[in-house]
């Protein structure tokens, strides 16, 4: 089988090829592999728009019917500058590779392109299937991803190995855009954003918020069965809680600063954990009474920048439903299976499998990482016996570790097929040590504890991005913000609907009673779009009867039912998660 970096990896050297082309001054970026796909990024005398791509298929269509060859071969900084002289973005790559004592490579496409490359290609075109990419949309870019560089152009493209891979991930696709939770969440109410206030600030409507709160209440109820305690924590700290924790000096440009009108500075939160640790350290602790395990759902603020910005999935205020286990090294392993139970449990419930990414350091670059180099080796040991204990079939990922911890990453496959990053536990080998968080031992010393971050939905925000696309919007009953919709045929038979309502509330069922302005199909109708689960329709039978005709959003018509009889069951479908 034909190695598909390597085929999107070319066609991203012939999409440069096509361009210069057709746009002969165009300055060349880069044109890295990405998932599923490639980019190249450009900057054009006067940007193009969408129109162009399907021209630039085809001038690519022909380089690979013209079976040219892909070659490589190494040159001095010097040569490469000569050859790139015209190309400002290029000199600036030679310039940092020759800064790193690194080779240079440069790869030809038979006597059409040559571009500066560390490789990765197909041998000859032949080997791509013109038929198996597609030029998708144009995005603007900044060099190096720094906003102070030059604003470029970055034309995206699919690539696959076959024509039928690349259609079913079109059609994919398609199904996204109709699941998308940016379209989805105003259109069904759940939250919105006000150019008054900021983007990447969302504000969360009455049914949006209910949401939230159930997903915590979830996330809370499973914590408490496991000896959890609730904390409360502010939402601005001096700037010497990140100066301990090591998180000034890696990520000050990204957190929001304040000036006091005394002249201290003082940050919005980005994260939780520095403060746990403060309420851990409030007191002396025997061994005897770890673990100590505090948990808050609190929002933090991260200074994005807006091209970074995305619906609910990146953000500038999010929502972290976060905890802290302060606990002995022996106590850990214990502690890390209860998270790894309400991980599962949790993520179960929604039918989202889940695989898992062990973040390890880079064993290349051990200064990146703070803590004792023992204590990591111990923390990596023991959260690869959780994942082999629990028959879990695992991948490791050296370099993701956070600068901190090792760390358990959960990644979800959604009803599309797509994989998403959710839950993490991390296993903290630094924070302990850098704010000096101890227990008694029992021989009456100062033991070093270990400190397990877990958050279990990550960003409630991003979670909730994440599902109301895995279900396009019709949640199931549980979850659902508004579970029943009660339309009355017509006015007389309104207070009866008022009554179910009543009784339906009594029984902590969320209802609501639809007006009678509208024709029944109409109101019927309405109820779909805004994937009401379940639909009752009350009239003059109903009445008499003290039934109620129930409509379902999946199993469709139920026919008519005694009202207790359908309380009974959404109690059960409620208690149950179905």
């Amino acid at each position: 089988m034909k190695d598909i970096s390597a085929i999107r990896h070319s066609l991203a050297h012939l999409l440069a090829a096509a361009v210069l082309e057709k746009f002969p001054d165009t300055k060349l970026g880069i044109g890295p592999v990405i998932e599923n796909g490639f980019y190249y990024d450009f900057r054009f005398t006067e940007a193009p728009s969408d129109e162009i791509l399907p021209e630039l298929e085809k001038l690519m269509r022909g380089y690979i019917e013209q079976h040219l060859p892909f070659s490589g071969r190494e040159m001095t900084p010097v040569v490469a500058k000569k050859q790139f002289a015209e190309q400002p973005f290029k000199l600036d790559l030679i310039k940092e590779f020759s800064a790193d004592e690194k080779k240079l490579t440069v790869y030809a496409t038979g006597d059409l392109f040559e571009d500066l490359c560390r490789g990765g290609h197909v041998e000859n075109t032949s080997e791509i299937n013109p038929y198996a990419f597609r030029l998708t949309h144009l995005a603007g870019a900044y060099w190096r991803g720094d906003e102070k560089n030059a604003q470029l152009t970055r034309i995206y493209g699919l690539a696959f190995a076959t024509k039928e891979e690349l259609d079913a991930h079109l059609a994919m696709l398609e199904e996204a855009k109709k699941r998308d939770h940016k379209i989805l969440g105003p259109q069904l109410d759940l939250f919105t954003f006000s150019p008054l206030v900021g983007a990447g600030l969302p504000l969360w409507t009455p049914k949006g918020t209910m949401l939230r709160d159930i997903l915590d209440s979830f996330v809370w109820e499973l914590r408490r069965a496991r000896g959890y305690e609730r904390v409360d924590i502010p939402h601005i700290t001096k700037k010497e809680l990140y100066e301990t924790s090591g998180h000034w000096e890696k990520f000050k440009d990204e957190l929001f600063q304040i000036k006091t009108r005394e002249g201290h500075t003082f940050v919005m939160k980005p994260m939780n954990c520095p403060h746990h640790t403060r309420i851990y350290a409030r007191k002396l602790w025997s061994y005897r009474e770890l673990p100590q395990r505090y948990a808050s759902t609190t929002k933090c603020y991260r200074d994005e920048q807006s091209g970074e910005l995305a619906g609910l999935s990146r953000l500038r205020s999010f929502t972290q439903d976060d905890a802290h286990v302060f606990c002995r090294l022996s106590q850990a392993k214990e502690e890390l299976q209860k998270i790894w139970e309400i991980v599962h449990i949790f993520y179960g419930t929604f039918g989202l499998k889940l695989k898992l990414r062990l973040s390890l350091r880079d064993p290349k670059h051990p200064e990146k990482y703070l803590g004792n180099l023992d204590h990591w080796a111990e923390a990596e040991k023991i959260l690869k016996e959780i994942a082999s204990e629990n028959n879990t079939e695992y991948f490791e990922a050296p370099g993701e570790a956070a600068f901190y911890a090792p760390k358990l990453d959960f990644m979800a496959t959604d009803s599309l097929g797509r994989s998403w990053q959710v839950a993490t536990i991390q296993f903290d080998v630094s924070m302990p040590h850098s704010f000096d968080l101890t227990c008694v031992s029992e021989e009456g010393k100062p033991e070093r504890i270990f400190m397990i971050h877990a958050a279990i939905m990550g960003s409630i925000e991003r979670f909730l991005a994440i599902i109301i696309e895995h279900y396009a919007g019709a949640f199931p009953v549980w979850l659902s913000p508004v579970q029943v919709r009660v339309l009355a045929i017509s006015d007389k038979f309104q207070d009866y609907a008022s009554k179910v309502i009543n009784e339906l509330k009594e029984n902590d069922i969320r209802a609501e009673l639809a007006p009678s302005d509208e024709s029944l199909g109409k109101r019927i109708r309405k109820a779909e779009l805004d994937k009401i689960p379940y639909v009752l329709v009350v009239g003059e039978r109903e009445m008499q009867s003290r039934e109620v005709s129930v409509r379902h959003y999946k199993e469709g018509d139920l026919k008519a039912m005694p009202l207790q009889q359908l309380i009974e069951r959404l109690i059960r479908e409620i208690r149950e998660r179905k």
